[in-house]
């Protein structure tokens, strides 16, 4: 599989703009009259790097908080959130394919200059959230494994993005190789977890279905709200549907066509490697429940407590293995969704390196105040909040997704059909709702 260098400035947008990450734009070669799987490997990457967003350190806290308070009740989020999430991310993929545009892009043009200010800072809100979730899950895994102190641990955070840059520029394809291998050893550390755990398979099937207290508890609904905001994060979808076009497809309609088709059947797949992944660790924390533990919020509690839960002390050292990879891979996508933010919504060019670094700056500051001020417990709490604030700013992404792809001037043969338009207007009125719910409650 060729991977192009990259040095190519494109410029087949409207009035000569450049694509957002144009380094990356069409750098990876499709083979033609490949057979069905060797189509399949040269499409598979971008799915996997928006899954890692799916299950970074964010996940496993919200997922662990609902699994030790409420046991298996809240598996039915998980998995309607991973529906939910394959929706969203295989309309935003059609975006980037059919119309050659992405979805800060298309925000950029559609929508007048204030209204894109807007969007552009809920969505910089979401990535430093996101950025938050990184950071605290990296420090405590590097707490876990070596004893780092978290304000050093969330200090030397910084330097993990130069890692991703430096393969960026090597080539996507590199990048991407470095999210599948990690995220291997993630599912892998996982796998083992749920074996030790041994759960129930009836009771996995019973919990399929939400409980009516989801919309009646108001603790519950906070941490079900955060799962579903760490599972479907509104910067994913903008990231997707630009590096959806990182493929030197054919633009015809027939090349386009089999181009969403692969690349869906590749987003399916790894979306569902998160899915297991996100129920793996919600049923290994519901053992918790069972033990009695059922007030587990902080990642370095349930570090502790796995090893007497599950009976061996390799639960606990598999646990800080996969969290430390989750962390790191986590890193790559928020480089990247904050460059394609800042491209796309406003055509700014900074250097990688300058502007993520800041971006992780801004994102370490309150880390070390909260841990300075409440200690290493509040960086617990600080860590759900953050996926709350993820799923604030879902609406804002997942509404303007929608009126782009169901828009036949811009999508053509490729609008969503009546079902898609109707699905998506449910999804959005689910999440508005939730949302909504959740304010109310925790301002009344």
């Amino acid at each position: 599989m060729s991977v192009e260098d990259g040095r190519r400035s494109p410029t087949n947008l409207a009035g000569g703009r450049l694509p957002s990450l144009p380094e990356v734009f069409r750098s990876v070669a499709i083979p033609e009259g490949a057979s069905f799987w060797r189509k399949v490997g040269a499409f598979s990457g971008p799915g996997f790097l928006v899954a890692v967003g799916y299950v970074d350190p964010g996940n496993w806290a919200a997922d662990i908080a609902g699994g030790s308070r409420y046991g298996l009740a809240l598996l039915s989020v998980i998995v309607l959130s991973n529906l939910v999430a394959v929706f969203l991310q295989t309309l935003a993929l059609r975006l980037g394919i059919a119309s050659g545009r992405d979805l800060a892009q298309l925000c950029r043009d559609r929508f007048g200059r204030r209204t894109a200010l807007l969007l552009w800072v809920g969505c910089q809100a979401a990535i430093i959230a996101c950025d938050l979730a990184e950071i605290i899950g990296a420090a405590i895994a590097l707490w876990l494994l070596f004893g780092l102190p978290l304000v050093l641990g969330a200090s030397l955070t910084g330097f993990d993005v130069l890692l991703a840059l430096w393969l960026q520029r090597r080539g996507f394809r590199y990048l991407e190789a470095l999210v599948i291998s990690l995220l291997c050893v993630i599912g892998c550390c996982l796998g083992i977890e749920l074996f030790l755990a041994r759960p129930e398979i009836s009771a996995i099937a019973r919990s399929l279905l939400p409980p009516p207290q989801i919309v009646t508890d108001p603790r519950m609904l906070l941490v079900a709200v955060a799962i579903f905001g760490a599972t479907v994060m509104p910067h994913n979808l903008y990231l997707h549907s630009a590096i959806a076009q990182t493929r030197d497809f054919d633009k015809s309609e027939r090349g386009r066509r089999e181009a969403i088709r692969f690349a869906t059947i590749e987003t399916v797949t790894a979306l569902t490697a998160a899915l297991f992944i996100n129920t793996a660790i919600l049923i290994v924390a519901a053992s918790f429940n069972r033990s009695g533990y059922g007030d587990i919020g902080d990642l370095r509690e349930a570090y502790r407590v796995l090893s007497p839960v599950l009976g061996t002390g390799l639960a606990s050292f598999v646990f800080a293995v996969g969290l430390f990879a989750s962390g790191q891979n986590s890193a790559v996508t928020g480089t990247l969704a904050g460059q394609v933010v800042a491209e796309g919504f406003f055509d700014l060019r900074l250097p990688p390196v300058l502007r993520r670094l800041l971006t992780r700056a801004i994102a370490i500051v309150p880390v070390l105040v909260v841990t300075a001020l409440g200690g290493e417990a509040a960086t617990g709490r600080l860590l759900i909040l953050s996926q709350v604030v993820l799923s604030l700013q879902l609406p804002f992404a997942v509404v303007p997704l929608l009126m782009f792809t169901s828009d036949r001037r811009l999508m053509g043969r490729f609008a969503n059909p009546a079902w898609a338009r109707l699905t998506g207007s449910l999804f959005a009125a689910v999440i508005i709702g939730a949302n909504g719910l959740l304010l109310w409650q925790t301002l009344s």
